[in-house]
Formats: C-alpha cells, sequence, structure tokens
C-alpha cells in the first residue's frame, strides 16, 4: 500500500500540472471558435495534428529508454542523460533547419501556399518542445514533481496570456480605431490564426530557456550508449507514432477526403468552396473532440507519474499485485469521468459557445468511450516495457493503424467525423484486448477482469438508460436529480465491489 500510495501522491503532483495546465489550454478551445469560423479553426486542428505527430517522431522513444536503462544502470546514470540530450538535440536540430530550407514546398503540399512561416514557426515549436521532453523527463526521474509542475504552468500560463493579449487586447484596440504603439508594434490583423502559432512558439521557448540549467554533458559523448538504448527505443518510436496517427490522422484525414467528396458530388461547387466545407467539418470534429480530453488529460498525468514509478518498483515482490491495484481503482476513476460528461453533456457543450458546433456533440459519447480503451490500454501495456519486449508493443500499435486507416478510408466519404469516432473506438478497443492477451502470456498481472467488467457495463448501462428514459421533457430540475440518482448509483455500486467485508450489521 506505501508503494500504491506514492504512485497516487505523484500522480496527484503530476495531474496538478497536466491537468489543471491543460484545462487552461482547454479554455481556449470556447476563446477559439468565438472568434474564428469553423474553417478557421479547422486550420488549428490540422496543424495541431500534425505537431503531435512530429513531437513523437523527433522524441523516438528515448524518454521510455531513459527510465528503462537509469534504472537497470544507475552508476551511468549521468551518461545515459546527456548522451539521449545529445542525440535528441542533434536529429532536432537537423530537422529544423530542413523543414525550414523547404518550408514553401511544404506549406504547398498542405494547401497553404501563402504561408509557409506555419511551417518554420511549427518546425521551431515541435524541436524545442521535442529537446524539452527530455529534461523534463530527467525530472520526473529524479521525483522532482514540483519543479516539473511548475515548468509546465509557465509554459500554459505564457501562451494563454500571449493568446489574450493578440487575440483580445490588441485585435480589440486595433477594430476600435485607437491603436497604440504596442499594437502598432506587435499586431498585424492579417496574420489571423497565426497568433495562435506564434505564442505557443513563444511559451515552448521559454520553457527551453528555463530548462537549460538542467541540460548538462557531464557524462561525455558515447555512441556505443546511443547504439544500445535506440535497440530499445526504437520500437518505442513506433509505438508513439501509431498513438499519435491513431489519435490525430482522422482530422488530416477529414479534410483531405472530404474536399475529394465534395468536389465530385456537389455540382459546381468551387475548389475554395470544397475545401472551406472540409475544414468546416473539420473544425466542429475537433472542437467536440475537446469535450472528451478531460479523460485524456487523467490519463496522461498517470503516464507521467506510472512510468517511472513502475521501472523503480518492478524490483519489489508485489509489483504485479501494485499493477493490479492501479488498474482497478484507474477504471473506477475513468467510468466516473465518462458518467459525469455524459450524463451533464447538455451543459459540457457550453464549453463550445458558438452552437454552429453543436451538431457534433453525438460523437462525444463514442470519444469518451474510446478514451477508456485508450486507459485500459496505456494500462496493460506496461508489461512489454518492463519484459523488455518492446517489438510487441510497436506490433500492437500497428494493428490500431490498419483499423484507423482501413475505417476512415472506408466510411469518412459517406458517414464523416462519425466514422472518425467509431475509427477511434475500434482501433483502442481492439489494441487493449490484444494488449492485454499478450501480457497474460508474456507477463502475466493478476488483474480483477471480473470487477474491471463490472464497472464498465455498469457505466455504460447507466448512461443507456438516462438516454432512454429520461422521465422528464427538457433540462429540468428533476433531470439534474435524476442523473445525479444515477452517477450516485455508480459510487454505491464502486463502494459495495470494493468494500465487500464491510458488515452493515456493525452500523
Amino acid at each position: 500500500m506505501s508503494a500504491l500510495k506514492k504512485l497516487i501522491g505523484q500522480t496527484a503532483i503530476y495531474g496538478s500540472s497536466s491537468i489543471i495546465g491543460r484545462f487552461l489550454n482547454y479554455l481556449l478551445t470556447p476563446f477559439y471558435v468565438h472568434i474564428y469560423s469553423n474553417e478557421q479553426y479547422g486550420i488549428i486542428t490540422e496543424m495541431y495534428a500534425y505537431v503531435a505527430f512530429l513531437v513523437v517522431f523527433l522524441t523516438y522513444g528515448m524518454e521510455t529508454a531513459l527510465f528503462r536503462f537509469s534504472t537497470n544502470k544507475p552508476n551511468e546514470r549521468k551518461s545515459i542523460y546527456s548522451n539521449t540530450l545529445f542525440s535528441i538535440t542533434a536529429t532536432s536540430s537537423v530537422f529544423i533547419l530542413i523543414a525550414s530550407l523547404f518550408s514553401n514546398d511544404i506549406a504547398i503540399l498542405l494547401k497553404y501556399p501563402d504561408h509557409a512561416e506555419y511551417i518554420i514557426w511549427f518546425s521551431l515549436i515541435v524541436g524545442i518542445d521535442a529537446i524539452s521532453a527530455i529534461p523534463l523527463a530527467n525530472l520526473r526521474l529524479k521525483e522532482k514533481a514540483k519543479k516539473f509542475a511548475l515548468i509546465n504552468f509557465l509554459n500554459v500560463g505564457i501562451n494563454i496570456g500571449l493568446n489574450l493579449f493578440f487575440l483580445v487586447y490588441c485585435k480589440q484596440m486595433y477594430e476600435g480605431g485607437n491603436p497604440n504603439w504596442i499594437v502598432n508594434q506587435f499586431y498585424e490583423p492579417q496574420v489571423g490564426v497565426g497568433y495562435v502559432f506564434i505564442s505557443n512558439l513563444i511559451a515552448s521557448l521559454v520553457k527551453f530557456i528555463v530548462l537549460i540549467p538542467e541540460m548538462n554533458f557531464q557524462g561525455g559523448f558515447d555512441f556505443s550508449i546511443i547504439r544500445e538504448m535506440l535497440k530499445y527505443a526504437y520500437p518505442m518510436l513506433l509505438v508513439g507514432l501509431a498513438y499519435v496517427v491513431n489519435e490525430t490522422l482522422d482530422r488530416a484525414m477529414l479534410k483531405e477526403l472530404l474536399y475529394r467528396q465534395y468536389l465530385n458530388e456537389i455540382p459546381e461547387i468551387t475548389s475554395s468552396q470544397a475545401l472551406i466545407k472540409a475544414q468546416s467539418a473539420n473544425g466542429i470534429y475537433g472542437a467536440n473532440y475537446k469535450i472528451t480530453m478531460i479523460i485524456s488529460m487523467f490519463i496522461q498525468a498517470f503516464r507521467y507519474a506510472s512510468e517511472p514509478f513502475f521501472f523503480r518498483d518492478q524490483s519489489n515482490e508485489k509489483s504485479k499485485e501494485t499493477l493490479s491495484k492501479v488498474m482497478n481503482y484507474f477504471v473506477i476513476t475513468l467510468v466516473f469521468i465518462f458518467l459525469v460528461i455524459t450524463l451533464y453533456l447538455h451543459l459540457f457543450k457550453y464549453f463550445i459557445p458558438n452552437e454552429s458546433y453543436w451538431i457534433g456533440l453525438k460523437v462525444v459519447p463514442i470519444l469518451l468511450a474510446a478514451n477508456i480503451c485508450l486507459g485500459l490500454y496505456t494500462n496493460v501495456s506496461m508489461w512489454y516495457k518492463l519484459a523488455d519486449k518492446t517489438i510487441y508493443g510497436a506490433l500492437i500499435s500497428f494493428i490500431g493503424v490498419i483499423i484507423t486507416l482501413s475505417i476512415n478510408l472506408l466510411f469518412i466519404p459517406k458517414y464523416g467525423y462519425v466514422a472518425s469516432a467509431y475509427a477511434t473506438l475500434i482501433c483502442y478497443g481492439s489494441m487493449m484486448i490484444i494488449g492485454y492477451v499478450l501480457g497474460q502470456i508474456y507477463y502475466p498481472i493478476p488483474y480483477s477482469i471480473k470487477k474491471i467488467c463490472i464497472y464498465i457495463c455498469v457505466g455504460f448501462g447507466l448512461y443507456y438508460v438516462s438516454e432512454k428514459f429520461n422521465p422528464s421533457v427538457g433540462y429540468d430540475l428533476f433531470t439534474y436529480l435524476y442523473h445525479g440518482l444515477l452517477l450516485l448509483i455508480y459510487l454505491v455500486i464502486v463502494l459495495i465491489m470494493e468494500r465487500p467485508k464491510f458488515n452493515f450489521k456493525s452500523m
């Protein structure tokens, strides 16, 4: 229990920075959809889909390798860290140079021929963030969770502050016909959504500068260490890339597939009109996807704490029992979040203040269920990292990519972003099942499968009841009480399941 309490404490600290930080960024979504049209927000959605992919590509599994090798070879920790940092810095610098040199060609390929600057800005963002990921990972390894949290808060605070400066203060002063010296120096209305990207770039630069004292090369350069780490890390690169493909590729595919569909099926539509219409659908899907990020934030906080924790705890004879207990409480939390959002979706929808986006609310329960499957897979996938069988993680992820690509390619033209939501659910559900089955073969962990299935079935069952048997019309006080009762039923069932020896006669 002491190990479990330690993990909970670490998750709470990482969660404070991850969840609160991402929640503050999360609040930018209603801000953006308020000031930008569907198609303009579609640009933001698409570009950040590429960022997620490229950051994983540029870190190529070295974060996990750093945890593994530092734990197995504590006497070489400084050398392992410095060589990891050197490797990532070198490859990220080359990436920034190449992307900047070919920015015009890349912009044309992405259908933004007039905005090559987007490519340069984003190459800097992903390159800097990739380098920063290593000292941040080292802080996690050294259990400096508070410092990790403060740096993330600083990054988020600067990003939000600059968004407000450019898109509220400067924009209002300019449009009000009363621009001062500051506005004249820093604001150009034609930049538009570019200010979202500029704010992110400046925040990433400040984070990088703050982390410079953590970037030391005391261990010296040793290519043999890098080569050994890469053997462990390359399957993790495939895992990471596959995760990003499964998580973000649907938004890139939506734009391209719907663009072609509109050109082929709508008479007399122009290329620019088809592109705007496709970006609009992408923006609607991306905005509603953000509602489900509450579960994603919890999963990320758990991952930040769990990876270094489980590597350290592996030598403990009760480590597998700890993994099982963690999974139990993890599922309880995920299902609870699912119920809170789905039962009160009529309130959460106001997170998107523009009603034109609400047509996409139907995908929210599907994506929440997909994130539950992702959370379970995140937990069960620890086995291949602990057993040094990372190639299985790459194999499972590859299967997920095939599922994602196939469903999106086949069904987006007919069902639009609803197909993308179901593709995400089927992908993560399949990966969860395959990961569990292989894990029980190569690194068996005694999960409480019966309890896990009960919690998930109860959660989905209560949601179904809320949808099919609402005793009131509209959303009055009775409906709130009714949904509150359904939530209470779940908590009572959890209490009974987790305390089977509770003696009611003693009360």
